[in-house]
């Protein structure tokens, strides 16, 4: 693995557990009501989307190894530019059921 794409995965790694942090013990409900929580989860998802585009282009390899790679950097582009079409419902799922599947993925990409 090149040392570029390591990096990469290491920020894709940290914002995983930023996410599993910042949602511990919270609920939808939770989610909705507090805008700072919603602002920090999709600033999170947001550098995960744009770490592992440009991971894309270093090492096409990656594409390879994360599942949901392109569906991930497209999340992103919505966030970004159509954020007022962004559900709390689908972040929230996204939250529950992609983001532990990403961050382990990613741990044994790096060897942890």
């Amino acid at each position: 693995m090149q040392p570029e794409t390591r990096k990469f995965l290491y920020d894709v790694c940290q914002a995983c557990e930023g996410l599993l942090e910042f949602t511990e013990g919270k609920n939808l409900e939770d989610y909705k009501a507090e805008l700072l929580l919603r602002s920090g989860v999709e600033r999170q998802l947001m550098i995960i989307g744009e770490v592992l585009s440009q991971a894309e282009k270093t090492d096409s390899n990656v594409s390879k190894t994360i599942s949901n790679i392109r569906q991930i950097v497209n999340l992103r582009n919505v966030i970004v530019h159509g954020y007022s079409t962004v559900e709390n419902e689908t972040i929230w799922g996204i939250l529950q059921e992609h983001v532990p599947t990403l961050h382990e993925q990613v741990k044994i990409l790096l060897g942890q």
